[in-house]
């Protein structure tokens, strides 16, 4: 999600995160930092701009941080209103993890730590509880400058303070796309001791997933349950037998804390699926069907809940066109030509065979003629979407 950006070309699909692209040269558009537009869609709203984006996420916190949505910066910032401390000149790439609304003000924004040796944020997403925020930072080799290979570290951050709590400070691979279950109920004590999981969260019951391997090649799921042993045991995920050496992305938790939906890759990115697995050393992947009514296998799938009912929202993408390159406001865009969003209920069962894990209810349904490959908030009401071009689409 990658935060996590994906490049569609004439005849593949790469997905991509933003680790080391080449900066678009985005074109001059009149006032598009106030830009919106209405069709039967919705409302699209655009954000940042046209400057480019990635990592978006959609807001989990409908409370402090309504119609909004996280998103990593590269070197340039097109935001209204924002405070001093939020400079929009001199920006480097991924210095900044921001939080912004359809109004594109900055509401949140978390910077670089320069005393501190920090060179970059990478992969941001928002965890499932609503005042949390998962990210990788980087920094120098053995404590050395900045440069081009980096050593991350993985992080949890409250948006209710802006208080870190570290799960690595360092020895994890750039691609790793963490993602965090808190429990739900929790709330931090104020004067919880926030070097240990319990005092920083509220609650031991918090559970990690990430990419390991080697940079440019994450090839496993590792997931830590921080309330049954923790780091101590750690485990990796099964793969399918058959995609052994295909590369991992962005493994999301859902909101029982149970299962993980993510994309499985080719080494040359050119094809990809999706895949629900529960968090156990012994449970296998079971694949997101591929149905007729289907443009693509599903890419960047997310968990959305409504009502007890759980929800996957996932992309699906044309081979017509460049995604990275088109102005989803345009409504010439918005005929499902460069794709679409579309979301399906499941019933999951933990504990189950492969072939029991997951039940489909109905068909699937058609969220939005355009690719948003954000997620979709708790409310509902939004879909998020970034890379060259940044959206929040309000649906109808």
């Amino acid at each position: 999600m990658n935060k996590k950006l994906l490049l569609l070309g004439l005849s593949t699909l790469t997905f991509l995160a933003c680790y080391s692209p080449k900066p678009f040269e985005a074109e001059s558009l009149d006032d598009d930092s106030k830009k919106q537009s209405s069709s039967e869609m919705g409302t699209i709203y655009s954000v940042n701009g046209s400057e480019q984006i990635c990592n978006p996420s959609i807001s989990q916190d409908t409370v402090n941080f309504p119609a909004s949505m996280l998103w990593l910066n590269f070197s340039k910032i097109k935001v209204n209103k924002h405070d001093d401390e939020f400079p929009v000149t001199d920006v480097k790439q991924h210095d900044r993890l921001t939080v912004s609304d359809t109004a594109n003000n900055v509401k949140w924004y978390l910077m670089i730590d320069k005393d501190k040796g920090e060179c970059q944020f990478q992969d941001p997403e928002w965890s499932t509880h609503p005042d949390f925020i998962v990210s990788l930072r980087g920094q120098g080799l053995n404590g050395g400058s900045c440069g081009d290979v980096l050593d991350y570290g993985i992080f949890a951050v409250r948006t209710s303070d802006k208080k870190k709590f570290w799960f690595f400070d360092k020895g994890i691979i750039e691609q790793a796309t963490p993602h965090v279950w808190v429990d739900p109920t929790a709330k931090a004590e104020a004067d919880g001791d926030e070097s240990t999981v319990e005092g920083f969260f509220g609650t031991k019951n918090v559970r990690l997933t990430y990419a390991d391997g080697t940079d440019g090649d994450p090839q496993n799921i590792v997931f830590i349950d921080y309330a049954n042993g923790g780091k101590s045991k750690a485990i990796k995920l099964k793969k399918p037998t058959d995609r052994s050496n295909w590369k991992v992305e962005s493994p999301m938790i859902s909101p029982d804390g149970n299962f993980v939906v993510y994309n499985l890759m080719t080494k040359s990115e050119d094809n990809w699926e999706a895949y629900i697995q529960e968090l156990s050393k012994d449970a296998e992947g079971v694949k997101i069907p591929l149905t007729k009514d289907m443009k693509s296998e599903p890419a960047q799938p997310h968990w959305f809940e409504s009502d007890g009912r759980l929800f996957v929202v996932w992309t699906e993408f044309t081979q017509t066109s460049y995604y990275n390159k088109i102005h989803l406001d345009n409504a010439s865009a918005q005929d499902g030509s460069a794709g679409r969003t579309v979301m399906r209920e499941v019933r999951l069962k933990t504990g189950a065979s492969k072939s029991e894990l997951v039940e489909w209810v109905d068909d699937n349904v058609e969220l939005a003629p355009i690719p948003m490959i954000g997620g979709r908030s708790p409310d509902g009401k939004f879909l998020s979407t970034g890379y060259k071009y940044a959206y929040l689409l309000k649906l109808p």
